[in-house]
């Protein structure tokens, strides 16, 4: 078993690393920026080192020292959390011809899943079903143009380096195409350094289903049912639910089963999502994430499972030791990300936060690195909090959800709690009624 573990992140991540390395006595190693060093992460540690300013290209990013400060503490591994190197596959290549043994897929499944195109046909060969669209980067506006005809419109023109909505376009109509195109482009050259785009064909209504997948380094793969991230504002999730409230129990397995076959043919390792569009009882692929997802805490409250003790047990080189039958889906849980914005703009809102109470009580969990008296810095993600309940039903989740929401107090700063008190009040979120493109409107609405 490994001995320490080096955490290359911060916030609630790097805490929930090193909680489950606690547990398994595994001594951590933290690293920060100046902006981060009486971080709640930093505190709890074992050892910590300061690895650059506050800017994440000189600190978070800073490869050569992240594997100094590795080097000088005995570090034996490096767990990259989420975000940040998590999905670098030069930074996983690195890490290991240090040495050292990085806690995730490997360098080569990154990047493959890393190129969205290049993704899109490991799955095709894999028979997992996609979009349909371009069957690889687009050459011209002329062959964009033939596909979107074939296709027929609404079509989305999308980066293939791309995430988070950055270099993705819809056009409804050919006279939208050429605009679509070029913006498309554009923007994917400024945010990922590669214009190469796709078309895949726009679902006016679908879900986001995502499936958690474990694999170990002795052919075992195994699913943990599906994460509904639906309720997203500018393709960011705010709400995860597991299970789906649209899901029956044979899609279920009927996609797990096509999935992990299609990874163990393809010698995938360590944590993986694959992320679904999900319309009229049909799945369709849009990529693949590979290392541990913000949301999943959801997962681990119906399946009962530490999704981070399990990967650093693949990392270790242990064998998963259960079979898909002995995974058991139990109640419904929910999480809500709870963000340093202000609930109506969404403007960022960093400062020091005067008091802070996490709520409890039975099925009631909050991942976060908040304490009364920090200060949330302006240079990272503004997600501060995670909240999660898990309740027998789905409708006692909610109401468990709102007890939570109402009890949690984060002063000083503006958070979106409001807006998810909202969320948990609305009749057709309750109803399990909603698509992608809910959120949006209910957000317009106020």
């Amino acid at each position: 078993m490994l001995k320490k573990i080096l955490i290359a992140n911060r916030g609630e991540i790097a805490l929930r690393v090193h909680r489950a390395c606690q547990e398994m006595g595994i001594r951590t190693v933290a690293v920060h920026s100046t902006a981060d060093a009486s971080a709640m992460h930093v505190r709890l540690a074992d050892e910590s080192v300061c690895i650059g300013p506050p800017l994440a290209r000189d600190s978070y990013l800073n490869v050569a020292a992240i594997l100094s400060a590795a080097a000088i503490t005995g570090a034996d591994a490096i767990h990259p959390g989420y975000g940040f190197l998590s999905e670098n596959a030069r930074f996983a290549e690195m890490v290991e011809a240090h040495g050292l043994t990085f806690i995730g897929p490997t360098a080569d499944h990154i990047h493959m899943m890393g190129d969205k195109i290049a993704a899109k046909d490991a799955m095709r060969k894999l028979n997992v079903p996609l979009v349909p669209g371009s069957p690889g980067a687009l050459e011209s506006f002329e062959e964009a143009r033939e596909i979107a005809d074939r296709i027929k419109y609404p079509v989305l023109i999308k980066a293939a380096a791309g995430g988070g909505g950055r270099g993705m376009k819809v056009a409804h109509s050919a006279e939208e195409l050429e605009e679509a195109w070029q913006v498309a482009r554009t923007e994917a050259k400024a945010a990922f350094g590669n214009d190469a785009v796709y078309m895949e064909k726009y679902l006016d209504r679908p879900r986001h289903i995502e499936l958690q997948v474990l694999a170990d380094t002795h052919g075992n793969v195994v699913h943990f049912g599906e994460r509904d991230c639906s309720l997203q504002r500018r393709h960011q999730k705010l709400v995860e639910e597991a299970g789906s409230p649209v899901l029956t129990a044979a899609e279920r397995d009927a996609l797990g089963a096509q999935v992990t076959a299609g990874l163990r043919q393809l010698g995938y390792r360590n944590a993986g999502t694959l992320e679904f569009l999900y319309q009229d009882g049909q799945f369709a692929f849009i990529e693949m994430n590979t290392r541990l997802q913000v949301e999943h805490p959801v997962t681990e409250m119906v399946c009962g499972v530490d999704l981070v003790r399990e990967q650093i047990r693949i990392a270790a080189g242990e064998k998963l030791g259960y079979a898909q039958e002995d995974v058991q889906f139990s109640g419904h849980a929910i999480e809500c990300r709870v963000t340093a914005e202000d609930p109506e703009s969404f403007a960022p809102s960093p400062g020091r936060v005067n008091t802070y109470h996490a709520p409890g009580g039975l099925g009631v969990r909050v991942d976060s690195a908040l304490y009364s008296g920090y200060a949330v810095p302006p240079h990272y993600d503004s997600l501060v909090a995670k909240l999660i309940v898990h309740a027998p039903t789905r409708p006692q989740a909610i109401a468990r959800m709102q007890r939570a929401l109402d009890e949690m107090v984060v002063d000083g700063i503006k958070t979106t709690l409001p807006l998810h008190r909202r969320i948990m009040a609305d009749a057709e979120f309750q109803s399990g009624d909603y698509t992608i493109h809910w959120l949006e409107r209910f957000v317009a609405r106020g």
